[in-house]
């Protein structure tokens, strides 16, 4: 029996999600994010694709699966043992470069380059860095974060961080922006042409 490409991603996320139950990990992209960015993806034939908080790679397996040959995706995790799990499962795929490293001096070493999805799933491009990781957009390029609805990970006063992101996103001149009531509460921008 030949795995088709949805029979490939439902494995590799399967794998994933075992790797974190051993490590403890408890911070992986949910289904309806991962629909989301799987979706984002595919609208982006050839697109290149930034991903800032790898995680264990659930959301990076997402977006692979919805990439097409051409398409490229670098993804940054500063803990190494978490990023060790997405090198595993998804570090064979020539579409993908894995750092290990911190977002913010990833996000300051690419100034000049430019992404058509930027995925921000990390402190660094969201609630710091967030000028500059809207300034690697290109236009028409999509910026995504997630983890917007008061999760119990939250240390104390972050609900203040997140109202204020929410409204620098949706005010900001050069962005079309919807905040999702959905998943884990999203925010959806496009980089005005």
């Amino acid at each position: 029996m030949t795995l088709t490409t949805t029979d490939s991603h439902a494995a590799v996320l399967a794998a994933i999600t075992e790797g974190c139950a051993a490590l403890g990990f408890e911070m992986s992209c949910d289904l309806g994010t991962g629909q989301l960015l799987r979706t984002l993806a595919a609208a982006r034939p050839g697109g290149r694709i930034l991903e800032l908080g790898t995680g264990a790679g659930a959301s990076t397996s997402w977006l692979l699966s919805g990439m097409d040959a051409g398409a490229t995706l670098l993804s940054v995790e500063q803990d190494p043992a978490v990023a060790a799990i997405a090198a595993e499962h998804l570090g064979a795929d020539p579409r993908v470069e894995l750092v290990v490293g911190e977002g913010a001096e990833l996000i300051d070493a690419l100034a000049g380059r430019t992404f058509d999805l930027v995925f921000a799933d990390t402190w660094p491009g969201k609630f710091h860095h967030l000028d500059q990781a809207l300034g690697l957009l290109a236009p028409g390029g999509h910026y995504l974060v997630d983890d917007l609805l008061p999760q119990p990970t939250w240390p104390a006063g972050h609900a203040a961080a997140v109202t204020a992101l929410v409204d620098r996103l949706t005010t900001d001149p050069h962005l079309h922006a919807v905040h999702l009531n959905c998943s884990t509460g999203l925010l959806l921008a496009t980089r005005r042409p």
